[in-house]
């Protein structure tokens, strides 16, 4: 059978009368959801209608790191799109400032509806005319889907109307009824929320897939606000990385990467999200500190001060205190991590060992270097990798936290159950660090639990791993603890998530020298300026070379020093852009969204965030779109995976109605 939409035409295949008796056990199960033959053949009607839509738009974001309020604008504003969408209908209508206003009320209705209590003379009246300028822009964004797939968007108690206004000025003898609702909304006292419910669903139907390509948590103020917002988004994936899979061991009660994980964020003043907002317990940590560190500067442990705590503000001092204590305890346990692993391959990482107390120096790879810090009063000469009985009752008591927080499981368990290592979607192949390779630009195999792995293989292989740590630890192949396993992911040399020789945590804490500091980057993003290299990964991973992409994340790319994001022939777009106010001085940006529609694949290029002003004003500043590729003829649903999966289901409709029309299956009325 053959399926036509104008100019595409898709063969759709079925199984036939001659599969019939094979599948009539699972043909019975598909009656239960359609009984008889009209209800089958409207599910057809209704699939195949579909099929003829365009392609829904995908949003590919990375490297969120904890920026709630810019990540959370972006898909409000789904990065630009609905401002284009309001200069396209009110262009030749709006002033530029009207329609600022217009654009500022559906990125943070909150604060533009309190801004207009104020300023406007007439409240009514400005919320009638914002809703009639809302369903204008709600008709534009929703006119991919079914209606039924967009009353599902909608608002509970307010689809109906909503639905109407979208649909009741078709006819122009419904022009008062469609006058009627929205004077009815103002009348009923809801207009302030049904304004708020209905932005939300513009910002909704803007974006029809987000794809988060990993690195959710660390350095910036709120990653489980974030998470709170995804875990209510409609259709969102996750592609782990590094920052998220030290999370997720933290998460197991791994101790190497709950000290980690502690480290890093009470470097950054996180202090808000780890106590109020997951409910950690950070008061055995401040104890141990004070007591240990008491008299200790702590100088160069200060932490960085990007966001403000409003709950919970920690002395300056104390915060160094913590986060150097929290340091030790780190090094040690990541010592003891690699003495039980040596097939990690990380012994050259052993250098708490390598310290002479004399000297005051620290061997590293066979070179000396001068320590900026030599208050170690925790540390055994004799045994540098052991923990003092108040080092490990300090983080008994932090692992019960992580273990107890209601919260941070739940939202892992939502990592887990959303996301993976990498993802294949409608063609494109999405990961986060890199595919392990070796000097000659082949992939590395790598060897863990007595397993040798390379590429593909490698990636299922620790996917795999890595939910086993999670959720069935005894099945799992680790030696050692629930965990480790998301740890050398973190930070291993041949880590898919990390990508580079060592991570240099203890050079940049106690080396003044930043030479000492350095993180080189392995030989994967050397290769990913060659177009061949990008066509290997992508016929490795079982796709098309000649359609397909690969969107990487891990590394900024560095905009203001002539980097590209577009690598390999573009193949390969790394879109990293520096979200985080961390890494913008770097990037010169503050992060990409890479936007995949049914007519092209084009590149947003944003500008920093400009957070609410005292008298509830905001300054938007609209990226920077760029188009990379253009589609030869506009995508169809029935051109995506979604699309193979209904095309599958329709052949299994139509050999259930066969089964009705011969008899093999009643039907049922």
């Amino acid at each position: 059978m053959y399926y036509s939409n104008g100019n595409k035409t898709a063969h759709i295949f079925y199984s036939g009368k001659g599969t019939i008796m094979a599948d009539l056990k699972y043909l019975r199960r598909l009656s239960k959801d359609y009984p008889n033959i009209m209800a089958a053949s409207a599910e057809i009607i209704n699939l195949k209608a579909i099929l003829a839509l365009p392609k829904g738009t995908e949003y590919f974001l990375s490297d969120l790191h904890g920026e709630h309020e810019a990540f959370i604008h972006m898909l409000k504003s789904a990065s630009g799109t609905i401002k284009a969408k309001i200069d396209e209908h009110y262009g030749s209508v709006l002033s530029e400032s009207d329609r600022d206003d217009l654009a500022a009320l559906i990125y943070n209705a909150e604060a533009e509806i309190a801004r207009r209590k104020k300023s406007e003379r007439n409240f009514d009246d400005w919320c009638s005319t914002a809703l009639y300028r809302l369903i204008t822009i709600c008709k534009s964004v929703s006119t991919k889907y079914t209606r039924s797939r967009v009353r599902g968007r909608l608002p509970k108690y307010m689809d109906y109307s909503i639905d109407e206004l979208l649909h009741a000025d078709d006819e122009e003898n419904k022009a008062h009824y469609y006058s009627q609702i929205i004077s009815s909304i103002v009348e009923c006292g809801i207009a302030e929320k049904y304004i708020i419910q209905l932005t939300e669903a513009i910002s909704s139907l803007a974006v029809d897939k987000l794809h988060i390509i990993g690195d959710i948590f660390d350095r910036g103020a709120h990653p489980d606000e974030i998470m709170d917002f995804l875990m209510g988004y409609h259709d969102v994936d996750f592609q782990w990385g590094n920052h998220d899979i030290v999370w997720m061991g933290a998460a197991t009660g791994n101790w190497a990467c709950i000290t980690n994980l502690l480290r890093m964020n009470i470097s950054y003043n996180n202090f808000d999200m780890l106590e109020v907002g997951y409910g950690i317990n950070l008061r055995p940590l401040a104890s141990f500190a004070e007591k240990v560190y008491g008299d200790d500067p702590c100088e160069f442990f200060r932490p960085h001060i990007l966001d403000t705590n409003k709950f919970d503000p920690v002395d300056e001092d104390l915060a160094a205190r913590m986060h150097k204590a929290i340091a030790i305890c780190q090094f040690k346990v990541e010592g003891q991590r690699i003495k039980a692993h040596p097939e990690y391959k990380m012994e050259k990482r052993l250098l708490l060992d390598k310290i002479d107390f004399e000297t005051g120096t620290v061997e590293i790879e066979g070179k000396a270097w001068p320590l900026r810090d030599t208050n170690f009063p925790t540390l055994n000469p004799e045994n540098p990798y052991e923990l003092t009985a108040e080092e490990k009752e300090m983080l008994k008591a932090l692992e019960a936290s992580f273990l107890n927080s209601e919260k941070l499981q739940r939202h892992i368990k939502f990592l887990y159950s959303h996301g993976a290592l990498y993802t294949k979607i409608n063609g494109n192949l999405l990961y986060h660090g890199c595919i392990p390779t070796d000097e000659n630009g082949e992939f590395e195999e790598v060897e863990l639990n007595g397993v040798k792995l390379a590429g593909k293989a490698l990636m299922d292989y620790l996917d795999d791993e890595v939910r086993k740590a999670y959720f069935a630890p005894n099945k799992s192949g680790e030696i050692g603890r629930s965990g480790d396993i998301m740890w050398y992911l973190w930070l291993g040399s041949s880590s898919p998530l990390f990508g580079k020789e060592k991570m240099t945590t203890f050079e940049r804490l106690f080396i003044a020298d930043k030479t000492s500091h350095k993180e080189y980057t392995k030989p994967y993003y050397t290769y990913i300026k060659e177009k061949s290299y990008c066509e290997k990964i992508i016929k490795e991973f079982g796709l098309d070379p000649r359609t397909a992409k690969i969107l990487n994340g891990h590394v900024p790319v560095k905009i203001k020093d002539g980097e590209s994001p577009i690598k390999g022939g573009g193949l390969l777009y790394v879109i990293d852009g520096g979200i985080s106010k961390a890494y913008q001085k770097q990037t010169g940006i503050a992060g990409y969204t890479f936007i995949f529609n049914s007519r092209f694949m084009a590149l947003a290029e944003h500008k920093p965030y400009s957070p609410l002003m005292p008298d509830g004003t905001q300054i938007f500043h609209s990226p920077v779109m760029k188009t990379v590729e253009t589609m030869p003829e506009r995508l169809l649903i029935i051109d995506t995976d979604q699309g193979k999966d209904f095309v599958e289901r329709i052949g299994d409709l139509n050999d259930l109605v066969e089964a009705f029309k011969t008899g093999r299956i009643k039907e049922i009325y």
